[in-house]
C-alpha cells in the first residue's frame, strides 16, 4: 500500500485507513508500506502514520530512500552529493556527504553520486545547478524516485521527476531510478515478507505468497509500475486520483476501489 493519497491525506487519514492495516493483521494477510515519500526518514513515515491511528513498524516501511542507500552500499559508493530534505540526510550517515543539502556542505572534492529527493520550495537554481555539474564532471545521476505530481496542501505540486528530467536532458545522462516504478522496489519489499512472522505463509525455498496487489493513487508509478513488476495494480479513488488522467493514461488498472478502506 501506498502512503499519500491512499492511507494518508493532507487532511489525515483516509476514512477506514487504520481499520484495513488492523484487519490485515487480524487475518494474517501480509502487507507492506511501499511509498515514494522523498522527504521523510522511515521512522517520520512510522511517526506520522502511527499519530493518525495507523500502528506499523519500521521494518513494514519501504521507502524509495531505503532502497537507494541499499542501492549505494551495494555498489560500495562511498562520497555522495544529498539534494534531500535533512530528515532524510540522516538516513544517510553511513556515506560521505558532500555538497547539496549536507550539513555542513563540503565541496572539496566530486562525488561518485547525486541523490535527488523531493525538495518543494527549497529547490532553487543554484542547487540544481550544482547537481548539474557534478554528474557533469563524471557523478552517477541516482534518483529516489521520478513521480510527476502529488497531491499536497494547496492542490497538485510538482514532485521530483520534473528535477531528474532536467537534469537528464541537461545532462544527457539517463538516472538510475530507486523507488517506484523501480521493479527492484517491488521485488525488494515483497521478498522481505519471507521473514515476516504470518501464519498463512508457507516458507520453503522457493518463496512465494500468491498474488500480490498494489495499492495506490499513483496511475504510472503504482499501478504501472507493479504491473510491470508482475503484480497487480490496484488503483484508489483519493488522493490525486483524475478519471481523465486515467482515461488518457493507457494503464488499465486490475481493479479501481473508491478507497483503500473498500479493501475491508
Amino acid at each position: 500500500m501506498d502512503v499519500d493519497g491512499t492511507l494518508l491525506t493532507e487532511d489525515g487519514a483516509v476514512p477506514g485507513a487504520a481499520a484495513v492495516v488492523t484487519a490485515l493483521r487480524r487475518r494474517g494477510i501480509p502487507f507492506r508500506i511501499v511509498t515514494n515519500i522523498t522527504r521523510r526518514s522511515r521512522q517520520s513515515v512510522v511517526d506520522r502514520l502511527g499519530a493518525h491511528g495507523i500502528e506499523v513498524q519500521t521494518d513494514e516501511i519501504y521507502t524509495a530512500v531505503y532502497a537507494a542507500v541499499a542501492w549505494l552500499r551495494n555498489r560500495a559508493i562511498r562520497r555522495v552529493a544529498p539534494f534531500v530534505t535533512q530528515d532524510v540526510v540522516q538516513d544517510l550517515q553511513e556515506f560521505d556527504l558532500i555538497g547539496g543539502t549536507a550539513t555542513p556542505s563540503v565541496r572539496q572534492s566530486t562525488p561518485d553520486a547525486v541523490l535527488i529527493g523531493d525538495l518543494g520550495d527549497h529547490w532553487s537554481h543554484g542547487l540544481l545547478n550544482e547537481a548539474f555539474r557534478y554528474v557533469m564532471d563524471g557523478a552517477e545521476l541516482v534518483a529516489l524516485q521520478r513521480g510527476r505530481y502529488w497531491l499536497g496542501p494547496t492542490g497538485l505540486e510538482l514532485d521530483a521527476g520534473a528535477y531528474v528530467a532536467a537534469l537528464e536532458y541537461a545532462t544527457g545522462h539517463n538516472a538510475v531510478v530507486c523507488g517506484k516504478p523501480n521493479a527492484e522496489f517491488f521485488d525488494a519489499a515483497v521478498a522481505s515478507l519471507a521473514d515476516a512472522d504470518y501464519p498463512t505463509i508457507r516458507r520453503s525455498d522457493d518463496f512465494s505468497i500468491g498474488p500480490i496487489a498494489m495499492v495506490g493513487d499513483d496511475v504510472w508509478s503504482d499501478i504501472q509500475g507493479a504491473q510491470q513488476a508482475g503484480l497487480e495494480g490496484w488503483l484508489v479513488r483519493t488522493g490525486k486520483f483524475r478519471e481523465d488522467v486515467l482515461a488518457a493514461s493507457g494503464v488499465t488498472p486490475d481493479g479501481v476501489l473508491d478507497s483503500v478502506a473498500s479493501l475491508c
